[in-house]
């Protein structure tokens, strides 16, 4: 019988939102895959099972028919924090073979645990809510150095580099006589660095583009369209369906999709799926949920004329990010006006309309109507999932009534962020 792993979130999630409103932190991407893919990349003949917060369970079981949530089926199983940054290392570092149960932990947060027994039973009594280290107490501890994320700026920070090891395991794991260019690729295009380009069964580069791997790999997805005359500059990664307007400069350290429309400047930035910034402007050390759109001639900056370090807002806590460079963060369904600019290290929450001139708050709580010179207004829950249902329907995807509940859900949760910021539901 195949070994079980189950996939865990734990109580840092907080630090993470509004990106995990509708979905696990495990659901992130950083490079070419999610959190969760490059862990089941690392385990490859486990059974696996994931555990969420019992507001998505519903919504990720519909999604995700194929996994287990929030269950263990089996008599023991490997716990691994949803949060880890897994490599093809990590299998060696925490086995599937281990004979006792064990916790792995790093600076009191837990990497991984193996549970069996009465052990297991308890914490399956615990698989509705985040977990924590004393989740496991009473098991014996083993310090252990893996990298993991904890805010969303170092899924930015980290995503060049991931990118390169995701890259060198699409590689590995495709053989060296395979051919990597699969796609149709026009006469005029540009390829440098070639044996580092990836282009995927169905793509299109059309002519004039360059895609420029010499400092970094280049993945280009199934299905993408690059128009004409645009420049990718690796590591990047164009993800499936997804689609690269003409003359649009997209720079290193840059994840796009799954279908995705892009164009303008992007510089180390992950856009998330479904998610449109088609036209002119910059996006530069930002990371976008899913549905979000950006409209025309929309910026941010990334960088303080002072060159200080950023500080970013995560619930009521201001955070010093220790970093230079930190942009947007943007949660889910949430769009903004043409000509629309966002401070260093702005955070837009879910279901939010932003419009005017001037910059507007560095912090706009979810379901927010927001001007840059004008109060904020609350965007009615009905009218938000109304909306919602009618963009995902352009692509062919129906909101159902238990994703309704869940949107009514996150704005019953939101309820007090918004009445920090003077509104009232």
């Amino acid at each position: 019988m195949a070994p079980q792993i189950c996939i865990f979130e734990d109580d840092h999630f907080t630090q993470f939102l509004p990106l995990v409103h509708f979905r696990p932190v495990y659901a992130l991407r950083c490079g070419i895959f999610s959190l969760k893919e490059k862990i089941l990349r690392a385990y490859p003949s486990a059974n696996i099972t994931i555990q969420c917060r019992k507001s998505l369970a519903l919504c990720i079981k519909f999604r995700k028919p194929q996994f287990a949530v929030n269950e263990i089926p089996a008599t023991e199983c490997l716990f691994i924090n949803g949060r880890v940054l897994a490599d093809q290392n990590l299998a060696k570092k925490i086995s599937l073979m281990a004979k006792q149960d064990i916790v792995y932990v790093f600076h009191d947060q837990v990497i991984a645990a193996r549970v069996s027994g009465t052990n297991l039973e308890r914490v399956r009594k615990n698989l509705l809510s985040p977990f924590s280290l004393s989740t496991f107490d009473g098991l014996p501890r083993i310090e252990i150095d893996i990298e993991t994320v904890s805010y969303p700026w170092d899924l930015i920070q980290k995503n060049g580099t991931q990118i390169v090891k995701d890259f060198e395991s699409i590689i590995k794991k495709a053989g060296k006589k395979q051919s990597h260019i699969r796609g149709k690729v026009h006469s005029g295009v540009h390829l440098l660095g070639k044996k580092n380009i990836i282009i995927e069964n169905g793509a299109v580069i059309g002519p004039g583009s360059v895609i420029d791997a010499k400092a970094g790999p280049v993945y280009i997805g199934k299905n993408v369209k690059v128009f004409p005359q645009s420049t990718i500059i690796g590591p990047a990664c164009i993800l499936d369906g997804s689609s690269v307007k003409v003359g649009a400069q997209i720079y290193e350290n840059t994840t796009i999709g799954p279908v995705c429309k892009v164009g303008g400047e992007i510089e180390g930035s992950i856009i998330h799926s479904y998610s449109n910034k088609q036209h002119a402007g910059f996006l530069g050390h930002s990371y976008l949920g899913s549905w979000v759109n950006l409209g025309a001639g929309t910026n941010n900056s990334d960088l303080k004329n002072n060159y200080s370090k950023v500080k970013v807002q995560v619930g009521t806590e201001q955070i010093d990010t220790g970093l230079s460079f930190v942009g947007l963060i943007m949660g889910d369904h949430s769009k903004s006006a043409i000509s629309t600019t966002f401070n260093t290290g702005t955070v837009v929450g879910v279901c939010c309309n932003i419009f005017g001139v001037g910059f507007p708050p560095k912090y706009i709580p979810s379901f927010s109507w927001c001007g840059a010179r004008e109060p904020f207004i609350v965007y009615n829950i009905e009218k938000a999932i109304n909306l919602a249902r009618l963009v995902m329907a352009r692509r062919n995807i129906g909101l159902i009534d238990i994703e309704a509940d869940l949107f009514r859900e996150v704005f019953n949760s939101t309820v007090e962020e918004r009445r920090r910021n003077g509104m009232k539901d």
